[in-house]
């Protein structure tokens, strides 16, 4: 029997705190924050899975030829791991600087809000998978960018207006040629002509800022 989707809505919003209820976590909580600065790969363990007190880490698979395939990423209150994927080659970096706790198994094992938590965010997780790999279908590159940049917006974007969404993380031309299967050069020329048809722009920090 399938779960409902008032039952699915319900544990989504766990998935979801307030900065307040992440302040006081952090304050309350006894256990240790680990840090990792912006573009280091964070070391993943069998034993565990990892819960984001604040920033964004992004999720990859690697083929043999040392290829990476993006699928997906994580926010603040997300859990991430080995034990969350069956891939044998799988890594996490760190889109931005993050703050990380860790939970080892037999927590999650003890703690029936932890495990729907977890259930709740494979949920989200398989969807992000799946329309990346809708855009990896995508014949012409420009197509792909164009559709990572709307999809980017939609889960990590900032609401400037009706028109205009920021992108709250930083994401270098390399990060987006990645997740689209082709090169920076070829990023770079596209998001130029992005901006000068009025697509997109860029904050004075260098975030994307995306026209609805």
């Amino acid at each position: 029997m399938y779960p409902s989707k008032h039952w699915l809505s319900q544990l989504m919003l766990i998935t979801s705190p307030s900065k307040h209820h992440l302040s006081t976590k952090i304050q309350s909580s006894e256990r240790r924050l680990h840090f990792y600065g912006k573009g280091e790969e964070i070391p993943l363990l069998e034993q565990g899975i990892w819960s984001i007190s604040s920033g964004f880490v992004q999720l990859v698979g690697v083929n043999n030829q040392g290829d990476e395939t993006w699928l997906g990423w994580a926010s603040q209150g997300h859990f991430f791991g080995l034990w969350l994927t069956s891939l044998d080659s799988f890594k996490a970096r760190a889109l931005s600087d993050v703050y990380l706790q860790w939970y080892s198994l037999q927590e999650i094992e003890k703690s029936p809000q932890i495990a729907q938590t977890v259930l709740a965010q494979t949920v989200v997780r398989v969807k992000q998978t799946e329309q990346l790999l809708a855009i990896a279908g995508l014949k012409r590159v420009e197509e792909k960018l164009i559709e990572l940049l709307r999809l980017l917006s939609n889960c990590i974007g900032e609401n400037l207006n009706d028109d205009y969404t920021r992108l709250t993380v930083r994401f270098t031309h390399q990060n987006l040629a990645s997740a689209i299967g082709t090169t920076r050069v070829t990023v770079t020329r596209l998001l130029g002509d992005l901006q000068k048809d009025g697509l997109i722009s860029f904050d004075k920090s260098r975030h994307i800022i995306v026209k609805k």
